[in-house]
């Protein structure tokens, strides 16, 4: 008897798909972008001139992230597992899809939960630890969060690029896909194949992707039924 092979299914994730796990987003109204200069915490650049607010602004995101959960629609797409090849290519640093179960996640801007040497060569997992100033990697240059700042390379990004051509179905959740280069992620998407966006706002999409105008655990359940059609 022959087994039929999983067909692959690329979820793409971004700062909606953690919203409602009470994860600050930086864009949405009442976000980070409004209580921090995205400059000074979220670029190479900020790095160079304050490390200790860095440190202070990364430390303050583990004990945020140490008391959230996965919510519905972190642990639909786990387990969707048993019936499709699931992988995640995430714009979130945060570690809640392999908290519900996920097992391929590719996380393009970095992991809350590591931190690193200043060339990137050297990654710890510290889990919700603080990173102290004076704190020292292993090669004595300064310890720092293992996070994919404006300014630096997206190393993933290949490895992003091949997983979304090999789809046979894509699902876009909680990013509004306009900062690259995740953005340029879409246009790897094989002709015919099926796209669908979810999220509560009005995004603007081309006309072959099917939107599902819902948070991501509502539209999960939704999604959820459509899928069973597609297999």
């Amino acid at each position: 008897m022959e087994i039929k092979a999983k067909k692959q299914l690329v979820f793409l994730t971004g700062a909606g798909m953690s919203a409602e796990s009470g994860i600050s987003t930086f864009r949405d109204a009442g976000g980070l972008w409004e209580n921090y200069d995205v400059n000074k915490v979220a670029s190479i650049d900020g790095w160079y001139d304050d490390p200790d607010l860095i440190q202070r602004f990364y430390n303050e995101r583990r004990i945020q992230l140490a008391k959230a959960e996965p919510n519905k629609g972190h642990k639909i797409i786990a387990e969707l597992e048993k019936e499709f090849k699931v992988s995640i290519v995430t714009q979130n640093v945060d570690n809640l899809h392999e908290r519900a179960g996920s097992s391929d996640v590719i996380h393009l801007h970095g992991e809350l939960t590591k931190a690193c040497n200043e060339s990137k060569t050297q990654i710890i997992d510290i889990g919700y630890n603080p990173i102290h100033p004076g704190d020292k990697a292993e090669d004595g240059s300064r310890l720092r969060p293992f996070i994919v700042w404006f300014g630096e390379a997206v190393p993933m990004i290949e490895k992003a690029a091949e997983t979304v051509s090999k789809a046979d179905t894509v699902v876009i959740i909680g990013t509004s896909m306009q900062v690259y280069p995740a953005a340029g992620l879409i246009h790897y998407v094989r002709r015919g194949v099926p796209i669908f966006l979810i999220d509560p706002n009005d995004v603007s999409t081309p006309g072959n992707v099917v939107v599902i105008k819902e948070k991501a655990s509502t539209g999960m359940e939704i999604l959820k039924e459509k899928l069973k059609h597609l297999q």
